[in-house]
């Protein structure tokens, strides 16, 4: 398993660059069938995460946001498979405010096992499984473990949302709650701020796709902390459809 997390977490960074090399000389940006937004900096990152799995791993099966639509009857009896997201948080790239992320999982039995997510403008690399625990590299340093941290008895709960994502919802389930601060962040980071003890709970109300939770999920759990569906069921992945329903990510 460690050497699995080293080899994504070195395709990670290295499509972390890519997404940056873009960044720097400057994007257009266009609507896919579904309206969302792409850039070439989702297109870079995809083909250096594709290209580096595929050479790794030629039996293990890629299922991507940028990828190769792939139909249901064929990825159904895949017992394990990659799930990446190449530039989760398009939207907070294209306003440039640093918060997106490179997310790529590995999932065996359609449970996330093991999770890699990159935010390169903070250079902050962090990787979870269900064998190694969660950890976080800063600037190149050397990982150091992570672990959530639920709130004390009576302590105020500090909470991540969506930021580009808002839902009425959500402003409903929080008067139910002693909430002392209410933190929005874009993209898989928010998984990340609950793994590393940053935040106690992450409610999410609107849709996803299974790209976009993956990752983080295996690293908040991998941490200690638990994501279910807002039905209290254990999340599914490889549907048919690959839009998620809501959940709630506990520290």
């Amino acid at each position: 398993m460690e050497e699995i997390i080293n080899n994504l977490s070195c395709i990670a960074r290295e499509a972390g660059a890519a997404i940056m090399n873009v960044r720097s000389k400057g994007f257009d940006v266009k609507n896919k069938e579904d309206k969302s937004p792409v850039t070439a900096a989702d297109l870079a990152s995809n083909e250096v995460i594709s290209k580096r799995l595929t050479a790794l791993y030629p039996d293990i099966p890629i299922l991507s946001e940028e990828g190769v639509k792939i139909p249901f009857e064929e990825r159904r009896n895949w017992d394990q498979f990659f799930l990446i997201d190449p530039l989760d948080g398009t939207k907070e790239f294209i306003k440039d405010n640093g918060e997106f992320c490179v997310c790529i999982a590995l999932m065996r039995n359609n449970r996330p096992i093991l999770g890699v997510v990159y935010a390169p403008t903070q250079d902050a690399l962090y990787t979870g499984s269900t064998e190694t625990g969660a950890q976080v590299s800063r600037n190149g340093e050397p990982p150091v473990a992570i672990s959530t941290h639920p709130p004390a008895e009576n302590e105020g709960l500090i909470v991540v949302g969506s930021r580009s994502h808002p839902a009425p919802e959500l402003e409903e389930y929080l008067e139910t709650l002693n909430v002392k601060r209410m933190t929005p962040a874009g993209s898989a980071i928010k998984f990340c701020l609950v793994a590393e003890g940053k935040a106690h709970l992450y409610p999410r109300f609107n849709p996803t796709m299974e790209w976009d939770t993956a990752a983080g999920q295996a690293i908040v759990e991998s941490a200690g902390g638990s994501m279910f569906g807002l039905d209290g069921k254990e999340f599914p992945y490889n549907k048919e459809n690959l839009r998620n329903a809501g959940f709630i990510v506990k520290a």
